[in-house]
């Protein structure tokens, strides 16, 4: 679809702003068709017991194709503003960055301030919008790409792909499906920015909703809920922070699991029936049938294998 350019002049003179993996896929993009002259990513950070320094993915990526790293503490600071200026790009493309950009470093482009959000914009702005696409049980989502401005993404509109949701999305597989829709769309934002043929689309701020962070605390279940709810959360929050329970008066977490029609009037959080397979709990409106869990200190596995080696008996209530 599109073709590397025949020299560095006929290139678009890009930076790049993106933190994580999600973002890699358009970096990666940019370096086939365009001049990336830095990229600009978040701090590193310390992980693990031993606090080693963590490269964030872009950074990663970014010194493989040998592009100039930037990692502003904060994208305010005056040298960092100062050092974008002399880059000169003609496009800032900027994905999952993490930082809110001030309004000097949105006027220094050409072409302005380019986001590849994973929504269909104005729906799920904010920081969790492939979390929250799966969490409220949505038919369909995409990759929208927008003008950047002051506000949370409200920018105007240029282009988007829409891609439907299948019966066992997790946010795990939407988020990689997402990513390589984004860097795609992405390139052909940029060829209509170059040849003037991009349309700006004003966003409906009536038809907005906000996709904030997810947190730890989110994922307790609470089986008063029906089990349709119950699935989605379980869906959702795969593969952070994970939807949990508790069994035993340990940590169960659960990766996979059914909606099975029940009417009986069980308490919610009721292990109805232990099958060889699965473990049937009562919900608020029919029942959940767990196919793979992990209890805390063991491995993640299917629950015909967790069975084999722990007895659950039925009456058992998770949550307690």
């Amino acid at each position: 679809m599109w073709k590397k350019r025949k020299s560095k002049e006929d290139a678009m003179n890009v930076v790049f702003m993106g933190t994580p993996e999600f973002a890699v896929p358009t970096l990666e993009k940019l370096t086939q068709f365009h001049h990336v002259a830095a990229a600009v990513t978040q701090p590193d950070k310390q992980k693990g017991r031993g606090k080693k320094l963590s490269f964030p993915p872009v950074k990663e990526a970014a010194l493989k194709h040998g592009i100039p790293v930037l990692q502003p503490a904060k994208a305010r600071d005056e040298q960092f503003i100062e050092d974008l200026e002399q880059l000169a790009p003609d496009v800032i493309v900027v994905v999952a960055y993490g930082q809110i950009l001030p309004e000097r470093i949105l006027n220094i482009p050409k072409y302005g301030c380019i986001n590849v959000h994973g929504s269909l914009l104005p729906k799920y702005r904010g920081a969790g919008p492939i979390q929250w696409a799966v969490l409220n049980g949505e038919k369909e989502t995409g990759i929208t790409t927008m003008y950047m401005e002051k506000g949370l993404d409200t920018g105007d509109m240029i282009d988007k792909a829409v891609i439907p949701l299948d019966q066992k999305e997790t946010s795990g597989t939407l988020h990689d499906k997402l990513m390589e829709l984004g860097a795609d769309l992405l390139l052909e934002t940029l060829e209509k920015l170059e040849n003037g043929t991009a349309v700006r689309t004003k966003q409906n701020d009536n038809e907005s909703s906000y996709a904030p962070m997810l947190s730890k605390e989110m994922g307790e279940i609470e089986f008063t809920k029906s089990a349709a709810e119950i699935e989605q959360w379980v869906r959702g929050l795969n593969p952070w922070p994970s939807a949990y329970t508790e069994l035993g008066g340990k940590t169960l977490k659960i990766w996979d699991a059914d909606i099975v029609s029940y009417d009986g009037d069980e308490r919610p959080g009721t292990i109805i029936e232990v099958t060889k397979k699965q473990m049937i709990v009562a919900c608020g409106q029919d029942a959940l049938a767990l196919n793979e869990i992990q209890l805390s200190g063991k491995k993640r596995m299917s629950v015909q294998a967790f069975l084999a080696g722990s007895r659950v008996d039925t009456g058992t209530v998770l949550g307690e």
